[in-house]
């Protein structure tokens, strides 16, 4: 097997597993508040990036090694944020139609590469942004009666992705690598929400606990098997696959929650990933040398 099928291979198990993370987590926020069980999500996730660290050449405190520490930190805190939003637009809309609009955070990394990264981004790449924009405006059909106020929420968990993926891509840049990249973002994630999360804590039921335990391990293993896929297979020949944790976020949504997507939310969905998909080849055609 090539290093890129094996790569696409841990892809495709990461992304389910970040399905079932999802999945459980909205479960969980049905009855306990979000910063509560984020909080145990992360200590988990701290504690399995310090592990990772210590195992690799110049350990702890080569992993902590970095150009851009007030980055790297805000990084961290906004991840937290971004995934509390996220698991409240779960709850609010539930998973299959949150996944339809979250499709749109690879076309969100197009458009903000611009003001943040200075990239330039040519008509066709533009024009593919809009093309996911009109599948929002599909989802939302905003000439119905009411509009539900709750898509904002969903929106606003993309536009927090995004905007992380960035930033990312300029602190593994000054570094020279993603390690200090994956150590802050547990580490100082765990740190800002531990700040937050106990004002929150809530007794959980015994069974419950089997799920916390059930969301950890996707979380991590999810985490264990990007890093293995990135190691053995190009970037780009793996973005694609993103796009499935959303297809079996939505297979979950309507297995376990009995949720559906009207047709407008699956033609909006569609229009979205085809675009995302279609600015992608660009961006890897634009890279690619002659």
């Amino acid at each position: 097997m090539s290093e890129d099928l094996r790569g696409i291979r841990y892809a495709l198990m990461a992304m389910a597993c970040f399905a079932v993370q999802d999945a459980v987590s909205k479960h969980l926020a049905e009855s306990y508040p979000v910063p509560f069980f984020v909080m145990l999500r992360y200590w988990a996730f701290a504690l399995f990036v310090v592990v990772l660290a210590s195992r690799r050449p110049g350990g702890v405190r080569g992993a902590m090694r970095t150009r851009r520490p007030v980055l790297q930190i805000f990084r961290g805190v906004l991840l937290v944020v971004q995934i509390m939003v996220f698991v409240s637009a779960l709850d609010l809309l539930g998973l299959a139609p949150m996944m339809a609009f979250f499709a749109i955070y690879p076309l969100l990394i197009t458009m903000l590469a611009v003001p943040i990264l200075g990239e330039r981004v040519g008509w066709r790449r533009a024009a593919a942004v809009g093309a996911g924009f009109l599948g929002v405006l599909v989802i939302l059909r905003p000439g119905r009666e009411v509009f539900d106020p709750n898509a904002l929420v969903a929106l606003l968990a993309s536009l927090g992705i995004a905007v992380y993926s960035l930033l990312t891509r300029i602190a593994a840049k000054a570094d020279g690598g993603s390690g200090p990249a994956v150590f802050y973002t547990g580490v100082a994630g765990a740190a800002a929400i531990t700040l937050v999360g106990p004002f929150y804590w809530t007794p959980m039921a015994p069974a419950d606990w089997g799920w916390m335990v059930l969301l950890a391990v996707a979380g991590l293993t999810g985490h264990s098997l990007l890093i293995r896929a990135y190691e053995v297979a190009e970037a780009v020949r793996l973005q694609p696959f993103a796009y499935l944790q959303m297809v079996f976020g939505v297979i979950l949504g309507w297995s376990l929650f009995g949720e559906t997507l009207d047709p407008a939310m699956l033609g909006g969905m569609a229009i979205i990933i085809a675009a995302g998909l279609y600015a992608l080849l660009r961006e890897i055609r634009a890279a690619t040398p002659g």
